[in-house]
């Protein structure tokens, strides 16, 4: 439980630095294949992708790019860009915002920005695919919000499981082969320190539950 479990230095690790991050500690410390994943795949731009993508098939034509441009937008960039202008006032020291306690403004942008974004889609009769997966992100963010309040969940493994669930309800069952990038992400997460096994799956199988908003669209 948060607060009780420790890694053998004796951090907690809700705060606990990646490997290198410590002081003193070279950079080159840091494991550069952990690293590279965990900021490829970090969820502004797998939002990118998977929206893009998600818009492009529920849509059926070019349209759908420019609903998707406004899903990534909402739930992704736009949320990207406040944490880097929290960075730039030393809130805080790192894209990833690894200090659990400190996570929770992120989450309500994330949920006004989606669900403004949502308004939006609402409005101008975006297709049904792409609206569900918007109601079905900004659910998600509510059940991280819950459990951040207690335990530590990877925001990442849930955004890359996430879409590629998306993906594979709204296209095609092939795009489940793209897990494999899910995993990835999870993996870099564990190697960087940032969070134990139990917290990535935890929070690839949140993302997996967006799909049930199909259910009721």
């Amino acid at each position: 439980m948060t607060g009780t479990t420790h890694d053998l230095t004796g951090t907690s690790p809700d705060t606990a630095p990646a490997p290198g991050a410590g002081a003193g500690a070279p950079e080159s410390t840091t494991p550069s294949v952990a690293r590279t994943v965990t900021d490829v795949l970090q969820p502004r731009n797998v939002l990118l992708a998977g929206m893009l993508g998600i818009g492009l098939a529920a849509a059926g034509d070019w349209t759908g790019l420019l609903w998707g441009l406004l899903g990534a937008l909402c739930a992704g960039l736009i949320p990207a860009g406040y944490i880097e202008w929290e960075r730039g006032r030393g809130t805080w020291g790192d894209r990833h915002v690894v200090d659990r306690t400190k996570r929770a403004p992120i989450f309500f942008v994330i949920l006004g920005s989606i669900g403004g974004g949502s308004v939006v889609m609402v409005v101008g009769n975006a297709p049904t695919g792409i609206l569900a997966a918007m109601l079905a992100l900004w659910a998600m963010t509510i059940g991280l919000l819950a459990v951040n309040t207690v335990w530590k969940i990877s925001v990442d493994a849930s955004v890359a499981s996430a879409a590629v669930a998306l993906l594979a309800v709204v296209h095609s069952p092939w795009w489940l082969a793209a897990y494999t990038l899910t995993v990835a992400a999870c993996w870099s997460r564990v190697a960087l320190g940032y969070h134990t096994v139990a917290q990535t799956v935890a929070g690839a199988g949140l993302g997996a539950a967006t799909t049930v908003a199909y259910v009721f669209v």
